[in-house]
């Protein structure tokens, strides 16, 4: 049990000021700004936005070199040189992942993101080492963020023998997502893979989350057998399509049908906002009810030396790509990167309403819209306690 305390003078998403009060962590009431003097329990807002935390709904911790001296990206042009070439890159990388992952960890809940899905390797060559080194980073950050993670099939999953298995065992240890990779232009195989997929799904109770790179009509084909098999499967709302670029690449007139399916099955979108290849469209989609969520994909990898892990700056690469300027476009954008990625992971105890917990930041602008645009420093509080200012994490909390 805590002290309860109050957040004076702050502004939910930009709105009139007002006062909360936190409790045990959560929010438990709400007032009017008050006048009164601050007491020495008060968090002072200062008039400030108050926003949820950031959402991270797509990242590969394990596969980062920040910390590591500047590498040159070295990878061939197409998926499969891109693959081979991390395998290269990493097996040259001395520092281990928790030393490596952690760095960068900590960067992202400095900058606001206290919700996380990170995709981790799993290969017959190193078998599960990735996972549990993944496992082991999150019980040492449980205090700091919620981390989700998705086995992922790098290399393929029907074409690899003895990645199947992994799948499975990595399951039994509790990963909460099962992993795919474009089931046509990996695997050669979508009808194998996508069985194996979503029945392990299904026998576990956990989510899908498939890597969709497979460009035009045949992106799109896969986009609505995955929607077949999340119908007959019974996932609703427990899906995710990353990327998907296939839907920026054909009419809008071919893509809404499937978009519609997407809404009424509750399979969200991740998308990093490219700027080299079609990317999902982004307010059409969301007219037609599909949500799309942010992510950063690779950080500072093999596959490309950009990213810093802030996904404000997302949301602006969001906004920027589809000249999004209005406030309503910018805000919708900033949804992208906060509650459309807490839809999208399935967290239920998200927001800053009653009853939820104090997981949130503090912004000295005055609309959502500043934010996306000014990506400006920011408090960062989990559970009503500060744990970030300025982009650094608080030395009392590492």
């Amino acid at each position: 049990m805590t002290q309860p305390r109050w957040l004076r003078n702050v502004r939910p998403y930009g709105a009139t000021a007002e006062d909360l009060l936190i409790e045990n962590g959560l929010f438990k009431q709400r007032r009017p700004a008050s006048s009164a003097v601050l007491t020495a329990t008060d968090i002072d807002g200062q008039n400030q936005l108050l926003t949820p935390a950031l959402v991270e709904s797509h990242v590969h911790l394990d596969k980062t070199l920040w910390g590591q001296p500047w590498r040159p990206n070295s990878a061939g042009p197409t998926l499969k040189d891109y693959i081979a070439n991390e395998r290269r890159v990493l097996r040259d990388v001395k520092s281990p992942i928790a030393e490596r992952a952690g760095a960068l960890l900590e960067n992202c809940i400095a900058r606001g993101s206290l919700t996380m899905r990170c995709h981790v390797d799993i290969d017959p060559d190193f078998g599960l080492r990735h996972v549990e080194a993944m496992q082991q980073l999150r019980e040492r950050y449980r205090d700091l963020i919620d981390l989700q993670l998705v086995a992922f099939p790098q290399t393929g999953l029907i074409c690899r023998p003895g990645t199947a298995e992994l799948m499975r065992e990595a399951m039994a240890l509790g990963v909460e997502n099962v992993g795919g990779l474009d089931p046509c232009g990996i695997d050669n195989d979508p009808v194998a893979q996508l069985d194996f997929v979503f029945k392990l799904a299904s026998e576990f109770d956990r989510g899908v989350d498939i890597h969709l790179h497979d460009k035009g009509e045949l992106g799109l084909w896969q986009i609505a057998l995955i929607a077949d098999y999340t119908e007959h499967y019974g996932r609703h709302g427990r899906v995710m399509i990353s990327h998907a670029y296939c839907l920026g690449m054909l009419p809008w007139s071919q893509v809404k049908p499937v978009a519609e399916r997407l809404a009424a099955l509750g399979i969200s979108l991740m998308s990093s906002a490219p700027a080299d290849c079609a990317v999902p469209p982004f307010l059409a989609l969301r007219e037609a009810g599909v949500n799309v969520c942010l992510g950063s994909d690779g950080i500072r990898d093999a596959w490309s030396p950009m990213g810093n892990g802030d996904m404000l700056e997302r949301a602006m690469l969001l906004a920027f790509r589809f000249d999004l300027n209005k406030d309503e476009e910018l805000a919708a954008a900033f949804a992208a990167a906060t509650v459309n990625g807490a839809l999208a992971l399935g967290c239920d105890d998200y927001g800053v309403e009653i009853g939820q917990p104090a997981d949130f930041l503090l912004m000295p602008v005055q609309t959502l819209g500043e934010a996306v645009v000014s990506r400006p420093v920011r408090q960062v509080y989990r559970r009503g306690e500060l744990i970030a200012s300025g982009g650094r994490l608080l030395e009392s909390r590492l």
